[in-house]
């Protein structure tokens, strides 16, 4: 089933109901179990400016009903004093998606970027995650409402427990996340989710609380398909997130790679992140450079054959691969 989307008047966004979209034929592609629609986003004209072209941007249903845009921006690593700008110009590109977390220190700047667009918050959808140095309930409360209060907004679209941290606090996430239920139950967070939770912590998850996570963000590229967690996620309509979608970069020289941007015309990023979305994976790849962030959002004029998606996976090297944390024994805690 195919559901495609015609825009109405006036901003389209990932944040909104599905009642803010036109006329829908459903699609539910067979190597998912959740929805993704088709989603074409307009902005509206800037002072002074010329409006963007239509972009056709998938859409995944979460198993709320709520919309999260498949593509977004993310903000890991870009310094506060040049994120405000940065957010602007991805919404001013298209983008209906911010990814950013306490722990980048710009939640602030995210904010302001939004407010600065003229995009209407509720046309972008907003994700951020709790601080690891906040997992006990009433540390988790107040570290919230300060999430809320440095966005500048009464809620957010997705609200995701950073790390799991089972070494730490006795090993008890299950607490953070029934907080974070609380969250959703007052509605100032439309969705919740986890991050870098292995199977065995989403297991806890399901045996002990009421609500299944909205999405799993982990590390996911060619050289670590993180396929333990990213097939638990398809087995359970759990979503997942791919963080560090090009493995910083790493994945850009690739032989096997360069070969398929040269057949379809891309760049090898594009031919990444295009891999990502035909596998269902939800990006948001992070640059401070304009002609970047617009190369990373052209990306839905073309389609990999299913030889090339194959060919991509078959350059995971398993846990050699993987370039941040285990999730298993991760335990920083910031200053």
């Amino acid at each position: 089933m195919r559901r495609i989307e015609v825009p109405g008047r006036g901003d389209q966004g990932g944040g909104g109901s599905a009642e803010a979209f036109g006329d829908t034929v459903d699609y539910a592609p067979d190597a998912l179990h959740y929805h993704v629609r088709i989603i074409s986003f307009g902005l509206k004209r800037r002072r002074g400016g010329h409006p963007s072209c239509m972009t056709q941007v998938p859409n995944v249903t979460l198993r709320n009903g709520k919309q999260i845009p498949q593509l977004g921006f993310g903000v890991f690593q870009i310094d506060p004093e040049e994120t405000a700008k940065s957010v602007e110009t991805a919404l001013e590109i298209g983008y209906r998606h911010i990814d950013t977390a306490q722990m980048y220190g710009n939640e602030k700047q995210v904010g302001e970027g939004i407010r600065n667009s003229g995009i209407d918050r509720e046309s972008v959808f907003v994700t951020s995650k709790l601080n690891n140095g906040f997992h006990k309930p009433d540390d988790a409360r107040k570290a919230f409402d300060q999430t809320l209060s440095d966005l500048g907004t009464d809620h957010v679209d997705l609200f995701l427990i950073h790390w799991p941290l089972p070494t730490r606090y006795d090993g008890d996430f299950v607490s953070t996340w029934k907080t974070l239920e609380e969250f959703a139950a007052d509605g100032r967070a439309r969705s919740i989710g986890v991050s870098n939770f292995q199977p065995a912590h989403l297991d806890r998850l399901a045996e002990e609380t009421e609500t299944v996570p909205a999405v799993n963000q982990i590390e996911v590229h060619p050289y670590f398909v993180n396929n333990e967690a990213w097939s638990y996620g398809r087995e359970h309509a759990i979503p997942t997130e791919a963080w560090s979608p090009i493995a910083q970069g790493n994945v850009l020289d690739d032989p096997e790679l360069k070969r398929i941007a040269d057949a379809t015309g891309k760049s090898t990023a594009q031919v990444v992140l295009r891999w990502h979305i035909q596998r269902g994976n939800i990006i948001f790849p992070k640059s401070v450079t304009q002609e970047r962030v617009k190369e990373n959002f052209d990306i839905f004029d073309f389609e990999l054959s299913s030889a090339d998606v194959d060919a991509i996976t078959a350059l995971d090297k398993g846990e050699e691969g993987r370039n941040g944390p285990n999730p298993d024994t991760f335990d920083m805690i910031p200053d």
